[in-house]
């Protein structure tokens, strides 16, 4: 089965609330050689304006996946996680991620393209904070074989 074409302008059910954890920060920091002293060090972040410490641009991965989990589990997406590549990915941020931050995210497909037997989809999650304001937004772009092509 092909990819859905209907999916493009399809939004998802904002995900349950993400607590950002200090240790998650910290973990994820260590993982991707963030080895600047906000990211590990809550003293540090401080010093910068910060309540706790900050997490590396990238983290914001960690929220978007539970998005991007909704899509690929849509029975009708036509998304077949063997033939899956991530290909792309964005990030446009209002203001950086901190330990303590309590986050929603919801996922719209926003594009569509077909080339040959593969289906590139592009996807946007908006990330928002407990009060409703903007964090972030990652941009994603899923590169999607053809089952039996």
């Amino acid at each position: 089965m092909p990819v859905n074409p209907e999916l493009v302008g399809r939004a998802f059910a904002p995900t349950a609330p993400y607590l950002v954890g200090r240790e998650k920060v910290r973990e994820f920091a260590r993982a991707v050689f963030a080895d600047a002293p906000q990211h590990t060090d809550p003293e540090a972040a401080r010093a910068l304006g910060y309540a706790d410490v900050v997490a590396p641009p990238t983290f914001a991965m960690v929220v978007q996946d539970l998005t991007l989990q909704q899509l690929l589990g849509d029975p009708d997406s036509g998304i077949e996680l063997s033939r899956l590549v991530h290909a792309e990915q964005r990030f446009r941020y209002t203001r950086p991620i901190v330990a303590g931050d309590e986050l929603v995210a919801t996922l719209s497909v926003t594009g569509i393209r077909t080339m040959g037997g593969n289906a590139m989809i592009t996807s946007e999650a908006e990330i928002v904070d407990a009060d409703g304001a903007h964090v972030v937004t990652t941009t994603s772009v899923l590169l999607a074989g053809e089952a039996g092509a």
